[in-house]
């Protein structure tokens, strides 16, 4: 048990277990400092503090983030970035961070990072390009590296942001075109994008999407995710096609996601499922433009959902 071995050791030695019953005392140890930490200065005004997760052992319950030793921000466990905003031009800042647990005990700080906010600018309107390319691949159960391609902008691209199902999962620094992503889970279908910021805060569309497999834990056996999924939109109708996944049997039933909420579930029936691609066609009524993102999972044998498949975003049409 974590923090409380050495003095139960001394109640045993003092009184048996009698006496440790009654002698575990209060949780006084720190957690662990965090490690990783980094700050990037995104704009004139904003710097985007980062470090890395804590180990699940650690206690961890929330962070501190502090500039200059004054308390800026506290965070719960799950966040591990935030955007510090309201900053001066061209200054510099010195960050830190500590972890705190469930008794109130805090972390040491970790070394400062320092980041240096560039010059206002005049009134920037343009967006970066894309990046043209992205690429990706897993390293682990729960780690993937992301690489893309470099933008331009009319007054200088100051970060680019990893963007998984829509919502920013990391940022880099302006000179990185690659860069570690952790805090996944295994045996899951990430689709991940890149976008290019500028000084101004304009944010580049989307790099093309990049899929990315993470693999299952030790342990684990073949991947849940259907794969292959694409959804493409034609008058009235989006049509989805998928891969079956290897469950060892008939995958007859899936849960179709809209915009990150269950939907509806898509059953074969007998006879009719798919033995290599599958495909269903839905029937749209929302007006033309209507943007839909759009993933499903399979029903597996034991009667649990599996993994999502990619996510797909697409455009219905009249």
């Amino acid at each position: 048990m974590r923090r409380t071995a050495p003095l139960l050791a001394l109640c045993l030695a003092l009184g048996g277990l009698s006496a440790a019953a009654g002698c575990t005392g209060p949780d006084t140890e720190p957690p662990p400092a965090p490690a990783g930490l980094t700050a990037q200065a995104s704009s004139s005004t904003t710097v985007h503090v980062m470090w890395n997760a804590a180990a699940e052992g650690d206690g961890v319950t929330g962070y501190q983030v502090f500039e200059d030793g004054r308390l800026l921000r506290e965070l719960p466990a799950e966040k591990t970035m935030v955007d510090v905003t309201g900053l001066n031009p061209r200054t510099g800042y010195a960050f830190t961070v500590r972890a705190k647990d469930a008794a109130g005990n805090l972390s040491g700080t970790v070394p400062a990072v320092r980041a240096t906010t560039p010059a206002a600018t005049a009134e920037d309107l343009r967006a970066p390009t894309a990046p043209a390319t992205a690429t990706g691949r897993a390293t682990g159960p729960r780690a993937a590296w992301v690489s893309w391609s470099a933008a331009t902008d009319d007054t200088g691209v100051t970060a680019y942001d990893v963007y998984q199902g829509g919502t920013r999962i990391h940022s880099a620094g302006p000179g990185e075109t690659g860069t570690a992503l952790s805090g996944l889970q295994p045996d899951t279908v990430y689709t991940f994008t890149v976008r290019a910021r500028d000084g101004a805060d304009n944010s580049s569309p989307d790099s093309p999407a990049v899929d990315v497999t993470t693999p299952p834990a030790s342990g684990g056996g073949p991947g849940t995710a259907p794969g292959g999924f694409t959804a493409t939109a034609s008058a009235g109708t989006v049509t989805l096609g998928w891969t079956a996944p290897d469950t060892g049997r008939e995958t007859s039933e899936y849960e179709l996601y809209v915009n990150g909420r269950p939907t509806t579930v898509i059953q074969f029936g007998t006879g009719a499922v798919p033995s290599g691609r599958a495909e269903h066609r839905i029937t749209v009524t929302e007006p033309a433009g209507t943007v839909w993102a759009v993933k499903l999972r399979a029903r597996l044998p034991d009667g649990n959902w599996g993994a999502f498949s990619a996510e797909r975003t697409v455009t219905l049409v009249a």
